[in-house]
Formats: C-alpha cells, sequence, structure tokens
C-alpha cells in the first residue's frame, strides 16, 4: 500500500482512485463494508482511502483522555489487509479545519486527488464547521464528473456498528464483543520499555508497554496472544492498570508476560491482542499474595487460549 501524506502535486499513479472518506478508527467490520461497496462500484480503479491523522478529536477537544482504537501504524496495516492500495493520511490541524466544504470536494478530491469515484457513510460530515453533508456532497460530485456510493451502517441486534461503541465494550471489559465486531482481536502495539523488573523477581518477568493514545480498556488482567517484532506469536497474561500492590502512581500502563518466552525484547514492538477479561484490577495486601494470584491469572490464561 502507498501512503501519501498530501494532496497537491500527487503523482500520475497516485491520482485516479475510488476514494473511502472517514476517520477509519478501528477499521471495524462497518469500515470493512464501506470497502467492499467501494471496490464494487468501481472495481477498474484503485481502492484508496482518505483519512486524517491526527484524529479531528484530538485536535477539537485536547482535553479529552485517549480514546483511539487505532493509530496511524496500525490503522494502516489493517486498512492494507482490506485490500486498500493507497492511503491519503491527511495532516490535520487548525488551518485544516477551516477548510470549506466546497474547496475540499472541488480541490482536494477532484483536482488534488482526481478521484474517480468516492464513498462514504450515509453520516458523513466534512468541512469548516462540519458544513458538508452527504447530500451537498452528491450533488457536488455529480456536477464534477465523479460517482458516490453511500453506505448504510453495518447493524445487529445491538443497533448500528461503530467505533464509539466497540470502545464502550472494551471500557466495560468485553474484549470478546469487540472482536466480533472487528472482526480481529483488538490490539496495543507499542515498544518494550523497561520497568521496576519487579516480575522478575517474583518469576513472572513482564514486558512494559506505555498505552499512550491508546484507549484504556477495563483495567484488570487478560488473556492476550503477543505478536513480537519477529513475527513471531506467543500467548500470555497481560495486566492494564495502575499496579495497586506495588504503585500508587497515576499512570496506566500495560505489563505482559509471555509464556515460554526467554529472549530479550526490550527496545522492540510488539502488538498485543486482548482475547478475555480474566478479572479486575484489585490491591493485594503483599507479594507473597499478588505472586500466587498472578500464577493463578496465568493458568487461567492457559486455559481460555486452549
Amino acid at each position: 500500500m502507498r501512503i501519501y501524506h498530501h494532496w497537491q502535486g500527487l503523482p500520475e499513479e497516485a491520482r485516479g482512485a475510488t476514494v473511502a472518506l472517514g476517520n477509519f478508527d478501528g477499521v471495524h467490520r462497518g469500515h470493512a463494508a464501506l470497502l467492499r461497496a467501494a471496490h464494487a462500484a468501481r472495481p477498474d480503479t484503485p481502492l484508496a482511502v482518505l483519512t486524517f491523522e491526527p484524529h479531528p478529536r484530538e485536535i477539537f477537544r485536547p482535553e479529552d483522555p485517549p480514546f483511539r482504537l487505532t493509530l496511524s501504524a496500525e490503522r494502516a496495516d489493517a486498512l492494507a489487509a482490506q485490500g486498500v492500495e493507497i492511503l491519503y493520511e491527511l495532516p490535520f490541524n487548525h488551518e485544516f479545519s477551516l477548510m470549506t466544504a466546497e474547496f475540499f470536494v472541488a480541490s482536494v478530491l477532484h483536482r488534488g486527488l482526481g478521484a474517480k469515484h468516492l464513498a462514504s457513510g450515509e453520516d458523513f460530515a466534512f468541512g469548516h464547521r462540519r458544513g458538508g453533508n452527504v447530500g451537498f456532497m452528491a450533488a457536488r460530485a455529480e456536477a464534477l464528473g465523479m460517482g458516490l456510493t453511500l453506505v448504510p451502517p453495518v447493524s445487529d441486534a445491538q443497533g448500528p456498528l461503530s467505533s464509539t461503541r466497540i470502545r464502550r465494550a472494551l471500557q466495560d471489559g468485553y474484549p470478546e464483543r469487540a472482536t466480533a465486531e472487528l472482526g480481529r482481536p483488538w490490539a496495543i502495539r507499542g515498544e518494550v520499555a523497561h520497568g521496576a523488573r519487579l516480575g522478575r523477581t517474583i518469576g513472572f518477568p513482564t514486558a512494559n508497554v506505555a498505552l499512550g493514545q491508546h484507549l484504556e480498556p477495563a483495567r484488570g488482567v487478560y488473556a492476550v496472544t503477543i505478536r513480537t517484532a519477529d513475527g513471531s506469536v506467543y500467548k500470555g497474561v497481560a495486566n492494564i492498570g495502575r499496579r495497586p500492590t506495588v504503585n500508587a502512581g497515576p499512570e496506566s500502563r500495560l505489563e505482559v508476560n509471555l509464556f515460554d518466552f526467554s529472549g530479550d525484547i526490550y527496545g522492540t514492538e510488539i502488538t498485543v491482542a486482548l482475547h478475555a477479561f480474566i478479572r479486575p484490577e484489585v490491591k493485594f495486601p503483599g507479594l507473597d499474595a499478588l505472586k500466587a494470584q498472578i500464577a493463578a491469572d496465568a493458568e487461567e490464561a492457559r486455559r481460555l487460549l486452549g
């Protein structure tokens, strides 16, 4: 997949695509349906996605806690897995937010990208103060010779599937629901950093990963799988939270114990996929009680992962 971070002066091979529009946070089953519809509308053109980095909400509501399901690199990988050939990941800032809906359609999509066809969800809004909706886009796209496919949301018994709904499932401690709605387990990707090395002293060494801009799911212990930088996959058990038994600090983090692994992965990037929630985070009276519970958690994680 080719990735571009601008819309002006693009090479010819980056123009003339079918362009799906949206934030694509999570790249869930609803996004996959949108991409399939976009490709089906014009299978003779490359399939492209136009999205933004950072997420506009990070600019408009910077005081909000981190909420992202997928960061830039994770989102790109998930889009590539869906068959996207071109990704336009445009920098979003205050200046870009002032762009009118007319300029976005005529100058960015039509003249800049040379889009042959557009696709979006039915609630897509764009331009300064969200001044453009799909009705506006339909009229302007037709006038400019671009096709448009509007895709309804994927729904189930709980209603329309959305990134917001997946975030809520994770924050409520239901990674299995997130898996069903994403089409794959939700994962946190990050660099392994040095911790306090307490895990080694009690027989459970852990890889420590900062949550960064990722959403913080329900605090507690999870059965997980871990993909290391060389592509190897291991089963494991992870804790997400503030480690109240040994640390009362305000920052939550991910600590994962890889089963049957003894290598050195400090400074490398790992991807930790959450499969099942085992228990909430609790404070134990001492290290012996903590050690016994971690052993029980590891045994339960092995059982859950099969």
